[in-house]
């Protein structure tokens, strides 16, 4: 590097990742060798290091590879600049330099030119596509940016921009396309999803506008690196206050404004000509773009914006609404389930807008309720965004085919009192049972019956002894000091190589405790390289099967032998691998998981209590007895996955009568 700043800090697990170890082996280098740079900051738990005198001591002792952690060695100086902005800027002009733009946007007014040491920098990075690729370079470092600032900057998810390009695309038809605009287009995913649906067409141009003059560059800058990039211009402007696109018309827009926002300009544009159904109230930003994203429109054009669904209802909005409808400005509405994007708690909405008075108005509202479209990844609990089934079923109503949570309602019946345009309250109740669905239940509740009976069947004859006999304990402490286990804590996941969302086979499924409660999320896991990397390191923990692990959280306290390996454990679980011949993993776990020992174990420090699992105590009984009482073990867990596969069932059969008792299609013989 040739910036040497000691005011650059950096941890244990950042020293790992550019010196291209696992963190145990640094931790490692810090006992061996006294010349190894003492911590200038943070604390004993967790050390910073000047970046400058850790580089040169790696390269003293031939530490650091030259091709490895390039980008991790350059990414702590630009995060030492400390600003946001500033951080943004030197990865845009990286970008813009990568892509050698030939007309590059002009700088920013009001911000100040990049420094010295910030042009030092963006050499740097853009030198390091000689070993990486200089696309591979921008949007690693985009990554990271997005990443520091998640709760600052909104994008739009890659499968949602190409989802409603394709909308777009299909509502538009067979018109020309010269001209696509995003009024609100933030890092620009929108405009590339439209780039890439057009690849090599350079009579379409792309056009960009924000308010933010950082997001901007770095918008130009992905488009220029673009494959089979299009043309394009992006301006930094306030949309709605400047509207610098006046007078000029676009055939496609996609929009994804900002929400709920109160200073959007309410009282200086009281007169503007855009508000075509009336002035938005302060509160109604959100129709304040809708009705600018309208007034953009050629006569054949289409535009797609996502909003939220409170839009679609609420009261003091009503009378814009109605008035788009009596136009024939909007044409559809697409209700997407939840997940599909920010605030991934509720299912936002897409809007269809047309411009007023062109010769195809319309005088009915296609309606589309995509809220079911999720499905349960396998081996997980949840379910997550199924995109091609929304896609498929959008895709398909626009065409004029009828997927089900359909409806095509005439504008009349959507004007009166609330003038709500919630896809969910006009789509007729899907028949999700029918008489072949109640026969499935029944029969899926016999098997689950007849398992759990089975199951309870192999248990009754157990019963209590009513004066137990004095036995001896051993701690697993005990266990691990005799060499007949050995512990492992899961820890800190690798974030870079962290995925989540539907796992594809062969790649290993990441355990953390928020997955073993209600409400949580997508499934994560790793690639099979980075778990077998990760082992050979020390960086992660695997699980076998016969392993028995421990969650160490005292209110989701539980122990089970794992049957699914391997899995990658994270924080707050632990790993025991027992030496089968002294321990059996069945009889441990059984021992183990029992509340009164969680408490017993638990630290009571704080309110989130911990337990210290080698305090968890198991009898102390031959091997053979051991496995004795193990295969009972699995009797009790075989009973608990019946009477949980029972309830399940039973839920679902409740749920099927419900359904046909309420549309009148329940019989009795």
């Amino acid at each position: 590097m040739t910036q040497r700043d000691e005011r650059v800090l950096v941890t244990l697990a950042e020293i790992a990742r550019f010196a291209g170890v696992g963190r145990a082996a640094v931790s490692n280098w810090r006992r061996r060798f006294d010349t190894f740079p003492s911590p200038v900051a943070g604390s004993d738990a967790s050390p910073q290091f000047a970046l400058g005198t850790v580089e040169e001591w790696l390269l003293a002792n031939g530490k650091l590879r030259a091709s490895s952690g390039i980008l991790d060695r350059l990414w702590p100086h630009i995060e030492a600049l400390g600003d946001r902005d500033r951080m943004g800027l030197v990865i845009a002009e990286v970008g813009l330099r990568l892509a050698s733009a030939p007309e590059p946007p002009p700088w920013p007014d009001g911000v100040a030119e990049l420094s010295g040491g910030e042009l030092r920098l963006v050499d740097e990075a853009v030198g390091a596509r000689l070993t990486i690729g200089g696309a591979e370079v921008f949007r690693s470092l985009l990554e990271r940016w997005l990443s520091a600032h998640v709760r600052q900057i909104a994008t739009t998810p890659e499968p949602l921009a190409d989802l409603m390009v394709a909308l777009a695309n299909e509502a538009h038809g067979s018109h020309g396309v010269r001209q696509v605009l995003d009024p609100a287009c933030g890092t620009g995913t929108l405009l590339l999803a439209a780039a890439r649906s057009r690849p090599g067409r350079e009579n379409v141009r792309l056009t960009g506008i924000d308010v933010d003059p950082v997001l901007t560059r770095l918008t130009a800058a992905r488009l220029a690196l673009s494959e089979g990039s299009v043309a394009g211009a992006v301006t930094a402007a306030d949309t709605l206050r400047d509207d610098p696109g006046a007078g000029a018309r676009a055939d496609i827009v996609l929009c994804n404004p900002p929400a709920n926002e109160r200073d959007w300009g309410h009282a200086e544009l009281a007169t503007d000509r855009r508000w075509l159904f009336g002035q938005p109230p302060r509160t109604e930003s959100e129709l304040a773009w809708v009705q600018h994203v309208v007034s953009t429109l050629a006569e054949q054009g289409v535009a797609v914006v996502l909003l939220p669904p409170a839009v679609a209802s609420r009261r003091a909005g009503r009378r814009i609404r109605a008035g788009m409808l009596r136009v024939g400005a909007l044409q559809m509405v697409v209700a997407l389930p939840p997940g599909a994007a920010p605030p991934y708690g509720v299912g936002m909405h897409l809007w269809v807008l047309r411009a007023p008075g062109a010769s195809h108005k319309a005088t009915e509202v296609l309606l589309v309720d995509g809220a079911d479209c999720r499905h349960t990844p396998t081996e997980s609990g949840t379910s997550v965004v199924d995109w091609d089934a929304v896609r498929e079923r959008v895709l398909a109503s626009v065409r004029g085919d009828v997927p089900p949570a359909t409806v095509s309602v005439p504008t009349v019946d959507l004007l009166g009192e609330e003038t709500d345009l919630t896809p969910a309250r006009h789509v007729p109740p899907a028949l999700a049972a029918s008489g072949v669905d109640l026969s499935r239940s029944w029969a899926r509740f016999d098997t689950a019956l007849l398992a759990m009976r089975d199951a309870g069947d192999a248990l009754r004859p157990l019963t209590s002894v009513r004066e137990p006999q004095e036995r001896a304990h051993a701690t697993v402490g005990e266990w691990e000091a005799a060499g007949a286990a050995t512990l492992t804590p899961g820890g800190a996941l690798p974030d870079g190589a962290l995925k989540r969302g539907p796992r594809p086979d062969g790649a290993v499924p990441v355990l953390m405790v928020g997955h073993l409660g209600e409400g949580q999320g997508e499934e994560w896991w790793l690639a099979v390289d980075d778990v077998e990397r990760g082992e050979r390191e020390g960086t992660l923990t695997v699980t076998a099967f016969g392993d028995v692990v421990v969650v160490t959280t005292l209110a989701e306290f539980d122990a089970w032998v794992e049957s699914s390996a391997p899995t990658v454990l994270g924080p707050h679980l632990q790993r025991i691998r027992v030496d089968p011949e002294r321990v059996d993993p069945w009889f441990l776990a059984a021992c183990l998981r029992v509340r009164f020992n969680a408490r017993q174990a638990g630290t009571h420090a704080s309110v989130s209590s911990r337990i210290d699992v080698r305090r968890l105590r198991a009898l102390r009984l031959p091997i053979a007895e051991q496995r004795q009482w193990g295969a009972v073990h699995r009797r009790v867990t075989e009973f608990e996955r019946a009477t949980a596969e029972l309830a399940s069932v039973g839920s679902a059969l409740s749920g099927t009568l419900s359904e046909l008792l309420a549309v009148g299609q329940l019989g009795m013989e």
